[in-house]
């Protein structure tokens, strides 16, 4: 479990997070990506249906208890973080449509998580103490979308000042995932050694799977191989922190520690994982840049 003080912390840097999301955008960017919005619309596609399908099936695959059906559940439907915004631009991908999709994701979600939780957890035979209030996840949201908002105005009143707050917002969706991690590992190390092998395989696998449909989902409905990166890892890297934000405010502390569990590791692994996948886009991108100049060249008079 996470103490007031971390819990006060968290909701802080969450703030700061969704300011600098806010920041990274205009209004006039939301006209200009919404008269082309297929790469937008395939990668909604994959956050919301196909993830949390990917994190229902998991869950009953794998026989979880019901508090980890809940924390694996809640990081399949969250939207996408801003730390995906970074891994897509060292992967070559598409910046703009990342960040847009992330934006976008998590205005969706203000909808789409209570739903999509009502839904999955519905079939998982989650319910009493371990079912998440829509109504919780909704006001969470919509508390977190006043940065947002605040965020765009200030990119429009001052460019420079819109800037450097989305810099610090990109900063602190790094920050945020180490300080969860430097916070409760320390106190739960033995946790993390009884955990069964099949529960790191669930998390690790909720972010990698996603990772991987993403890409060929995108693919497979006309994006070209850069923007298929792109959604991919939109696709894969939730916003861990939020679901552990959403974990703290809707639970006792009697039973956080059982729910944070999957998050909590989520947040750890996919950060490796991502930085993997990431290596391995970039090298495919260069190989496609050399290809295509090779083949400038060979045609060339």
């Amino acid at each position: 479990m996470l103490t007031e003080l971390e819990t006060t912390l968290l909701g802080v840097m969450m703030m700061v997070i969704m300011l600098g999301m806010g920041a990274s955008m205009t209004p006039r960017d939301f006209l200009i990506a919404f008269r082309k919005p297929k790469g937008i619309l395939v990668g909604l596609l994959s956050q919301f249906a196909v993830m949390p399908f990917l994190g229902f099936l998991l869950a009953v695959a794998l026989g979880l208890p019901p508090a980890l059906v809940v924390g694996l559940l809640l990081i399949a439907c969250m939207p996408g973080g801003t730390t995906s915004n970074i891994f897509a631009y060292f992967s070559k991908g598409v910046l703009a449509l990342s960040i847009m999709m992330t934006t976008v994701s998590t205005l969706a979600a203000v909808v789409m998580v209570p739903v999509l939780l009502s839904f999955y957890g519905g079939l998982a035979g989650v319910s009493g103490e371990y079912a998440i209030p829509a109504g919780n996840v909704a006001q969470i949201l919509v508390v977190l979308l006043v940065p947002t908002a605040l965020g765009m105005f200030l990119r429009k009143l001052n460019a420079n000042v819109g800037a450097t707050v989305e810099l610090i917002g990109s900063f602190m969706g790094v920050a945020v995932i180490v300080f969860l991690i430097a916070t409760w590992v320390p106190r739960n190390y033995q946790l993390l050694l009884d955990t069964p092998a099949h529960v790191y395989a669930a998390t690790i696998s909720i972010g990698l799977i996603g990772m991987l449909f993403g890409y060929w989902v995108a693919r497979g409905l006309g994006q070209d191989t850069s923007r298929s990166r792109t959604i991919s890892l939109e696709t894969g890297i939730q916003n861990g922190p939020l679901a552990v934000l959403v974990i703290t405010l809707s639970f006792s502390v009697a039973m956080q520690q059982e729910v944070l569990l999957i998050p909590f590791l989520y947040s750890l692994f996919i950060v490796l994982t991502s930085t993997v996948i990431t290596l391995w886009y970039r090298r495919n991108a260069t190989r496609e840049a050399l290809a295509r100049d090779a083949a400038k060249l060979g045609t060339a008079p």
